[in-house]
């Protein structure tokens, strides 16, 4: 029997009133005359075509750099950069350590391809501010030159070093979309290589199921203006030939247990990638660990930008972090 899907008219899915009105005007902002997201008309390369990666990768990098220009007078943290192990590290201090104890690691997105350099430098600067903790943002390798595993290889060596230096109960662990998939992965690899766990995991629109197989691909497909088009061709440059189930390349299929760290997951009713943190969800909660899933109304992938919605976000990640690690300053008092 051939089990056929819900076919849908076409229709324009209206800007809801429910969210806030500056939310309300990046839904807006994100489409063209047509109703369609703007994002939508960029083609990515076929995993093959290593030049046309690299070209894009430099407009990206070019579009990353104007947009953290008008932010960058916001945040205080001063950074070095650092080598450890087979891994570039942007370690962020904020202006008021609350507590030298704690590191948060950072991973950042960009479908493993893009988000490195100084897009990766301010990430962990915004982090050290919002938290009052010394921050490693992990300027991880990527394809076309360095595919899986060069990436998982720099976080799981710094994270060795974190846990030599500080102890895994004062390490966070925490990532945006493809960082979310190394976040995951890292320390799962980390109970595989027998290290104790981090303190927690914090984990925003994250790209745990590579082989994108969850209902929100196609349900949420063109509705997400940040991320209208499934990844695919990025999914198979990383892996590089790889089975893209593979735990490490596909962390929802991991074997999780009760001693996995407190974990949240945040996502949005328009995110691409809402089945995976519903389902990673559903799979933590099953494995008895402390989970929260916070899923936000209208919210694409990674956001609105700047809106009451993701400071709500933020707020909801540092109360987690005071409750699940060990003198975590309380931000609210700074």
């Amino acid at each position: 029997m051939q089990l056929n899907g819900v076919r849908l008219d076409e229709r324009v899915v209206p800007v809801p009133t429910s969210i806030s009105h500056s939310a309300q005007l990046k839904l807006h902002g994100a489409v063209g005359g047509d109703s369609v997201p703007h994002s939508a008309s960029y083609a990515m390369p076929g995993p093959e075509d290593h030049h046309a990666w690299r070209r894009l990768r430099a407009a990206t990098d070019a579009h990353y750099a104007s947009r953290l220009k008008a932010t960058r007078s916001e945040v205080t943290a001063q950074t070095t950069t650092e080598q450890i192990g087979t891994a570039t590290v942007h370690v962020a201090s904020p202006a008021d350590l609350r507590n030298s104890e704690i590191v948060y690691i950072d991973l950042h997105g960009g479908a493993f391809v893009f988000g490195g350099g100084d897009a990766c430098r301010d990430s962990a600067r915004g982090v050290a501010d919002l938290h009052g903790v010394r921050c490693y943002g992990i300027d991880y390798r990527m394809p076309p030159d360095h595919p899986f595993p060069a990436a998982l290889d720099d976080c799981l060596s710094v994270y060795r070093y974190a846990v030599q230096k500080y102890g895994a109960d004062h390490v966070i662990i925490g990532g945006r979309s493809a960082g979310g998939n190394l976040a995951l992965a890292t320390v799962l690899r980390a109970h595989d290589e027998g290290l104790a766990l981090p303190a927690c995991l914090i984990l925003l629109s994250p790209e745990v199921d590579l082989t994108e197989s969850g209902d929100s691909f196609s349900a949420n497909r063109t509705l997400d203006v940040n991320l209208p088009n499934p990844l695919m061709s990025a999914n198979r440059l990383y892996a590089n030939g790889a089975d893209l189930a593979h735990p490490y390349l596909s962390p929802l299929f991991g074997t999780f247990t009760t001693a996995f760290p407190p974990t949240f997951i945040q996502s949005g009713t328009r995110d691409l990638f809402l089945s995976s943190a519903v389902r990673l969800h559903r799979k933590l909660r099953k494995a008895a660990v402390v989970t929260e899933l916070h899923v936000f109304e209208a919210m694409p992938h990674g956001g609105f930008g700047g809106t009451e919605e993701d400071g709500e976000i933020a707020e909801e990640v540092a109360r987690f972090l005071r409750a699940n690690v060990r003198g975590m300053p309380d931000r609210s008092a700074r």
